[in-house]
């Protein structure tokens, strides 16, 4: 497993390195492209080998963002360098610092996205590292569920019950095999008394769930079903 350490949020003066322009789910892309080079070196001596895996592993972390200035690429290329796995890690540690946050949430705000529920409490804000967010989930009274994302600069919030499975499966938004639940959420039919209930599995562990997502396309897909 590689690990990656807490780094400084201590800024240099201007100039010395570019803004943070990595999201959590670009991250753990990374991550797992560096995973995959550290393995290449254990199981095989194939020079021509690891360079392919060396090649397509910049070609798609280059992939993930749209335009990159030259500053940025500085960072994001000494991953074609990574052979052990303390090698990956002192890499991460340093990609790390070019995190950004989820969008700043208060706990009034929680409110105005959740006006229905009258007792809601909401997470201890204080508490969380909002650059290891690609959502925000946390369970209250047991079987309520609460998901805000951000989408086109804007946070969302999406209510819904949340039943514990006995089971590991995969998660409908960070595709990985995890302790999931299935959570569902009650949107308005055709009629105006009418409604419709509509739901899959997720993993039970919000945290594990943001650690493990490499793209947010599962993640607004998942919405999008649940709003139809």
């Amino acid at each position: 497993m590689i690990h990656v350490k807490e780094t400084s949020d201590k800024q240099g003066t201007a100039g010395e390195r570019p803004e943070a322009f990595i999201r959590n789910d670009q991250f753990n892309f990374i991550k797992d492209q560096a995973k995959i080079l550290v393995n290449g070196k254990a199981t095989s001596s194939d020079a021509e080998v690891l360079s392919v895996l060396r090649h397509l592993a910049q070609e798609k972390v280059f992939g993930l963002f749209p335009s990159l200035t030259e500053e940025q690429k500085a960072v994001l290329k000494p991953l074609t360098a990574v052979k052990e796995t303390a090698e990956a890690e002192a890499f991460l540690e340093q990609v790390s610092a070019y995190l950004l946050p989820f969008k700043s949430v208060t706990d009034q705000g929680l409110k105005k996205l959740f006006p229905k529920a009258k007792k809601l409490k909401g997470p201890k804000l204080d508490t969380l590292d909002f650059k290891k967010l690609s959502y925000l989930g946390w369970i209250e009274s047991s079987t309520l569920m609460y998901l805000v994302i951000e989408k086109d600069g804007r946070l969302e919030g999406i209510q819904g019950s949340f039943n514990r499975s006995a089971k590991h499966g995969i998660c409908s938004i960070c595709n990985k095999h995890s302790e999931v639940g299935l959570f569902t959420a009650k949107t308005k039919g055709s009629s105006q008394d009418n409604f419709v209930k509509r739901g899959n599995y997720i993993c039970q562990d919000n945290d594990t769930c943001n650690s493990n997502i490499d793209t947010l396309e599962r993640l607004h897909d998942f919405v999008e079903r649940l709003q139809k």
